[in-house]
């Protein structure tokens, strides 16, 4: 237990909600059966993401590949929303969408974007940034086809971020297309593809009693130039 009226006055802290909050680390709320305190030392940072995804696997209740992706529109206006991690590998995450859509377009026009990772069960975040090349027409078919029936005739029948009329034409279109492609192997639409971001910058974050999280940030200025690491204050 720590003393708090050991602390400097200047500190301002309240003694009373401290010790309240000091009994929490023994509590599920801080939970030390998730902490990871060996990641500071790590020198590798996609050794580390794989740890940590594995681990995500274990214990997230569902899509522990999901990711935040983080994009800016024509007038520099920022743009989030949730996407899932398909791959990655030292090249870079990959994940696909519809070309056509708000974020496809975004990115063909500005290629470069954030990612960030958030694992509430284990209370870890990993951040990504850097630049953004298309896959090639044979990973995104490989990846097209391994997907369920439904999803690639979904892929034809949503005109993605644009005005839909109601659930009906949605519907209509799907079961349209269903007829249409009854039988045999469907063809990848054009304007259906992925991304694969290169990172210049990773970030892992491991919470922390008392807002005094750990930061551990690897971070290169070309994609062609090794990590340089760091310990970050919270």
């Amino acid at each position: 237990m720590i003393n708090y009226k050991e602390l400097s006055p200047c500190l301002n802290f309240r003694v009373e909600a401290l010790s309240r909050l000091d009994k929490k680390m023994n509590d599920k709320t801080y939970d030390q059966t998730q902490s990871d305190p060996d990641f500071l030392n790590e020198q590798e940072p996609f050794d580390l993401f794989q740890k940590w995804l594995k681990r995500a696997e274990e214990t997230e209740p569902n899509d522990p590949n999901a990711m935040s992706l983080a994009t800016v529109d024509e007038d520099g206006l920022p743009n989030v929303r949730m996407v899932l991690l398909k791959g990655f590998d030292a090249q870079g995450f990959v994940f696909y969408t519809n070309l056509e859509s708000a974020k496809g377009q975004e990115l063909l026009a500005n290629p470069k974007a954030a990612l960030c990772f958030h694992w509430k069960s284990l209370r870890r975040q990993i951040r990504v940034r850097g630049p953004l090349t298309q896959v090639s027409a044979a990973e995104a078919d490989e990846y097209y086809h391994s997907r369920p029936r439904g999803s690639q005739i979904g892929a034809w029948a949503s005109k993605q971020s644009r005005p839909l009329k109601g659930r009906f034409a949605l519907e209509a279109s799907v079961a349209k297309l269903g007829v249409k492609y009854g039988v045999g192997t469907i063809p990848r639409p054009e304007h259906w593809s992925g991304f694969r971001l290169a990172p210049l910058e990773i970030e892992f974050w491991h919470d922390r009693p008392f807002r005094l999280h750990d930061r551990l940030q690897f971070k290169r200025d070309q994609l062609d130039l090794p990590f340089e690491r760091a310990q970050l204050y919270p």
